[in-house]
């Protein structure tokens, strides 16, 4: 046996039993227990287009999320000057990007501002003036916060939509951020993708806001009041009725105090609920409120419907409470946990709605495979009429390629989709074609009257710079397209990369030490090339 050929035969034989063993999960249906403890479990997953599903891509309004980052700010003030006993006239967000504040006086005004600075540095003050005889100034988000608001905004609807699918069972979802302010979201597999597009969709910003039932809701509403709509369902013909309830701005409590959300069954009626549970700060909170405000309604608001305004019959202590409606198992289910999640910086619109049936899914599997194996048996009979038995040789190296790819992919718990698989395709060629560039090299030293042992190695050692620099620039080409492709694009990307690294080493070392071997033992003195 020639010298180094043994080490590289045992490096085959090793690289092809850990593909087989890499693949069995993706080959075999049903697992014994103890594989996955002590063997690979991972398998090569089907993308969105070869088992269905829902494919969104997802706009984050961003704007709104500066503009709730305001109201926040406007809400703050009126909370800091009340506790310093500082008078307002008015302090609301005015557009976009400031927040408008009108005092008594000029002196309040000075004062004020001097706080708001302290406060809030970062923030643009105009000079003060006068406004209907009041003392008036603005308070402006610089372009530099709104901006690092905005990708805030975006990072976190990212990781809220995230744990949403996380909650509600899809496997082996894609979610990533796409350009500026946009969300992809592939959900593989899903069998209602409605109830997920609803479920991802919704704000879920919660509110416990106090009811004012001084005030009609066909009257004068003043500043600091708002009316909402009640929805109720008749249990027995399904008729739904708006009740419009004013209530307060400003928010008692809200729902980034919460901890938990679960649904109970009440027992009385027999409907779901959603149970809810503070954190300590919320339970301080909840507390107090429901203590001073004994025989007056509280509405729940969700997204700027009330879905319930009991009445508070005692102060209520240790941070639970629940909210009530006409709630099936589903959307109680569905609520409680776009609460556990989170809500949502900002509100979010689909402006691509893909779904992909299963047998869709199924019929590209199946051309896939199709065109994979016409490829694999068109290069085969190729090989074998133009190289004879070295094109029998370079078909062997195409099949170690294949295995090798295949249990890299299962290795990598890779997600396999219809461009992937084109990859895979395009390198059956690839894999032979870096053989056909060394077999013209071998034919050419063959000409010059070279033994077939010397053309062999001067064949492989000419024609090493030239694959290299093919399989490099494929490289370069592949890496690009997986850093800033998208979904299908990225396994593409995934699957021609990993095909150029293996074809390197099938083409240069595998189909390499079978010629060794047959020129070792046959003591062949004419190629058949």
């Amino acid at each position: 046996m020639p010298k180094g050929t043994g080490w590289r035969i045992s490096l085959i034989c090793v690289f092809v039993a850990l593909s087989f063993l890499y693949l069995t999960p993706t080959l075999v249906g049903t697992l014994p227990s103890w594989w996955g403890t002590f063997l690979p479990k991972d398998k090569i997953h089907l993308g969105l287009d070869l088992q269905g599903g829902t494919h969104l891509v997802m706009e984050v309004e961003t704007q709104k999320a500066v503009e709730g980052s305001l109201d926040l700010v406007a809400t703050d003030l009126e909370d800091t000057l009340s506790s310093k006993n500082l008078h307002y006239k008015h302090i609301a967000r005015d557009g976009e990007d400031k927040v408008s504040v009108v005092l008594y006086e000029k002196g309040t005004a000075e004062t004020v501002q001097k706080l708001i600075k302290d406060k809030y540095p970062s923030y643009e003050q105009s000079p003060i003036f006068d406004e209907g005889g009041y003392a008036a100034f603005t308070l402006r988000v610089s372009e530099k916060d709104a901006q690092e608001r905005k990708d805030k905004a975006v990072q976190q609807a990212l990781e809220t939509i995230r744990n949403r699918i996380d909650q509600f069972g899809v496997s082996e979802p894609t979610i990533q951020r796409e350009g500026i302010n946009n969300i992809v979201v592939q959900l593989p597999g899903i069998k209602d993708p409605q109830r997920a597009i609803d479920l991802i969709g919704r704000t879920a910003r919660l509110d416990f806001k106090m009811v004012r039932e001084d005030i009609s809701p066909t009257g004068t509403i003043p500043d600091d009041a708002e009316v909402l709509k009640e929805k109720s369902v008749d249990p027995v013909t399904g008729a739904v009725t708006e009740i419009p309830i004013v209530v307060q701005k400003k928010s008692m409590i809200t729902g980034d105090l919460l901890t938990d959300a679960q649904v109970r069954i009440d027992s009385q009626f027999n409907q779901p609920y959603v149970a809810i549970e503070f954190n300590s700060l919320g339970a301080k909170l909840f507390d107090q409120v429901t203590a001073a405000n004994v025989g007056k309604r509280f509405a729940i608001v969700l997204d700027n419907n009330i879905y319930s305004a009991p009445v508070i019959r005692e102060r209520i202590s240790g941070g639970s409470a629940q909210i009530s409606g006409n709630f099936t198992e589903k959307t109680a289910a569905d609520l409680a946990i776009v609460l556990r999640a989170g809500a949502l910086p900002a509100p979010v619109k689909i402006i691509q709605n893909v779904t992909v049936g299963p047998s869709l899914g199924q019929d590209s599997i199946n051309k896939g495979l199709y065109a994979g194996l016409i490829g694999v048996l068109l290069v085969v009979v190729f090989m074998a009429i133009y190289y004879k038995l070295s094109g029998l040789i370079a078909d062997l190296g195409m099949v170690l390629n294949i295995v090798y790819l295949m249990g890299a992919l299962a290795a990598l718990g890779a997600t396999l989709t219809l461009p992937g698989i084109a990859a895979i395709v395009l390198l059956v060629g690839m894999s032979v074609d870096s053989n056909v560039i060394i077999f013209e090299r071998i034919r050419e030293e063959l000409k010059l009257g070279k033994s077939p042992k010397s053309a062999l190695d001067a064949g492989y050692d000419k024609a090493f710079l030239t694959i290299m620099d093919s399989h490099i620039t494929t490289l370069i080409t592949a890496a690009v397209l997986f850093q800033f492709g998208t979904g299908p694009v990225k396994g593409f990307a995934v699957s021609l990369s990993l095909g150029v690294i293996i074809n390197l080493f099938t083409s240069l070392v595998g189909t390499k030490v079978t010629f060794d071997l047959f020129l070792h033992k046959g003591k062949v003195k004419k190629m058949s090339i």
